[in-house]
């Protein structure tokens, strides 16, 4: 009998088991062709903010392998039916990685997720991108941080959609079902306050690049006072983020 019990909940387990990688396979098609389809919003060379929420959403539920292999898929896609260079790769595999890897290690700070993208591809694949470039695509011109700049404004701009993004997610106590319902690892509820903070602060990215497009398309002659109206942006949104934390942050204290 004990036998028979050990059997049937081995086979349950594996039934449940079969059922969460048949999942996470779905997830995983599901992020591919989304990531293929969004990734010519605000595209320039050097550039894509979507693949970035791609990277750090799927290093998020499904991990850090997962996330390698979603963006390895979408980079080879990109470049045969899309025409882009190697930059879809160099641009995205490194970054989803490490942004798994980092999320893992942190023990599910979402902040940390972020760094590894910025860090990954921002740092990491922009560097690596010169001699990838230099010797399969035959540019010419190029330094080891040419794609630097670039990679790290789209890194901070596609990072700080994800971070919203799963940080509500996370508040409306969704995240972890569904990285349940996937098996991936779940870990304990972060700090709330700590995190709304650092979602006002990355929202500032996002008011930088709408002041960008702004000042680029409704002003004919940018002077000085127009160019500088992205710094004050995002120099605000940082400012109301500290304010934000200090305040909730002594209410907690006393709370506690």
């Amino acid at each position: 009998m004990y036998i028979c019990m050990m059997q049937f909940y081995g086979n349950g387990a594996n039934e449940m088991k079969s059922r969460q990688n048949l999942l996470k396979m779905i997830f995983l098609a599901m992020m591919v062709a989304v990531g293929v389809v969004i990734s010519p919003i605000l595209r320039v060379e050097g550039m894509c903010p979507m693949a970035h929420f791609i990277n750090v959403t799927c290093a998020v539920f499904l991990g850090p392998w997962y996330a390698f292999l979603c963006a390895l898929l979408i980079g080879i896609l990109r470049m045969v039916f899309m025409g882009i260079p190697p930059l879809a790769l160099t641009g995205a595999i490194f970054g989803a990685f490490l942004s798994g890897m980092l999320y893992r290690l942190s023990k599910g700070k979402l902040v940390c997720a972020f760094l590894g993208e910025v860090i990954g591809t921002g740092i990491i694949g922009a560097i690596l991108s010169y001699p990838v470039m230099t010797i399969f695509w035959g540019r010419t011109g190029l330094t080891w941080f040419f794609y630097v700049p670039s990679f790290i404004a789209g890194t901070l701009i596609g990072g700080s959609i994800a971070f919203i993004f799963l940080k509500q997610l996370a508040n409306a106590k969704l995240l972890t079902k569904f990285q349940q319902t996937l098996g991936s690892d779940v870990y304990a509820t972060q700090d709330k306050v700590t995190n709304d903070a650092l979602g006002i602060a990355f929202c500032g990215f996002l008011g930088y690049l709408v002041s960008v497009v702004c000042v680029n398309h409704f002003v004919e002659t940018p002077g000085r006072a127009a160019a500088s109206i992205k710094y004050i942006v995002l120099a605000a949104f940082v400012v109301a983020a500290v304010i934000y934390w200090c305040m909730h942050r002594k209410n907690v204290n006393h709370v506690q």
